[in-house]
């Protein structure tokens, strides 16, 4: 089956997060239909398996596909660092010419044209760092340039968790900025999709001349560059529509993502994922409680 322009862009991610990336689409791409799939019921994704990722990420694309999705943008630095490729395989395999985006490769060529000296930061999620993806997308885009990554297991599920920052937030982000002022950097990659919402806080601690670059203005780069090589724009005068699934609980998912999304976001359908799928015992409860909570929970330490 041919694609066609009229068709929606698809967006998906473990929580809320990805709403910066469909965001960016939002103003970039404004004429284009999109479909966002939040997976909620099975957050976080930064501490899961590659075999787990690559199993969600292809469950969840094979739900979009079927809904008419003519590009899929895994807005997931977990998913997009250990999954990726497997999901390309997955869709070539079905036979069907539907591109995909993820956000290291965008981000990495951000950050790598910008830096001055040459020395760049990371922060991401466990899965992320463990997976090196982004070691090597900055060594495939510049050898010479060095990378700092700095694991940060609790960041997401405090964003996530939607309580207000107390002083024990501010002092678990300075922790995670320690490193990297250290290391001297002078531009820090926010690899989560949930990081640009405390992206004040880190920039406090990071220091005025350090540059902090999100995944969003490049995905938005790559999407518009890979609908035109296939001449997939839509070419619809007026703004288009955008909707949203998610996995878990449907208010919480509209509470978090408008603050995420900076925008309404409407009526918030809900899906069911992963029946088949063990979920680490407490995991479930992370989009609706903050970090301290989430770790007593899941038994983590």
């Amino acid at each position: 089956m041919s694609l066609r322009p009229d068709q929606p862009v698809t967006v998906f991610d473990s929580g809320v997060g990805g709403l910066t990336v469909l965001h960016e689409l939002l103003v970039s791409l404004p004429t284009e239909d999109y479909v966002y799939l939040g997976d909620t019921a099975r957050f976080p994704y930064g501490e899961r398996t590659p075999e787990e990722l690559q199993a969600f990420a292809i469950e969840i694309a094979d739900h979009l596909l079927e809904a008419g999705a003519k590009l899929l943008v895994a807005a997931c630095n977990a998913v997009s660092s250990a999954a990726l490729h497997e999901l390309e395989r997955h869709i070539d395999r079905s036979g069907r010419a539907v591109d995909v985006i993820g956000v290291v490769a965008p981000a990495t060529q951000l950050a790598v044209a910008g830096s001055r000296t040459g020395r760049i930061g990371l922060l991401a999620t466990p899965a992320t760092v463990a997976s090196g993806a982004y070691e090597r997308a900055v060594a495939a885009a510049d050898p010479h340039v060095h990378l700092e990554s700095v694991a940060c297991p609790d960041l997401a599920p405090i964003i996530q968790g939607g309580s207000p920052f107390n002083e024990a937030v501010v002092e678990t982000v300075r922790t995670y900025c320690s490193p990297l002022r250290e290391a001297q950097v002078d531009t820090v990659i926010l690899g989560c999709t949930h990081y640009p919402l405390v992206a004040p806080m880190l920039q406090r601690f990071l220091g005025r001349g350090v540059t902090l670059v999100t995944s969003g203005t490049g995905v938005a780069r790559s999407v518009e560059r890979a609908l035109a090589s296939r001449g997939l724009l839509n070419p619809q005068a007026g703004e288009g529509s955008y909707r949203f699934r998610c996995t878990g609980e449907v208010e919480s998912f509209k509470s978090l993502g408008t603050r995420f999304l900076q925008m309404p976001l409407g009526e918030v359908v809900h899906v069911g994922l992963g029946a088949g799928v063990t979920v680490t015992a407490g995991w479930r409860r992370a989009d609706r409680i903050g970090s301290a909570d989430w770790r007593e929970a899941s038994g983590a330490r």
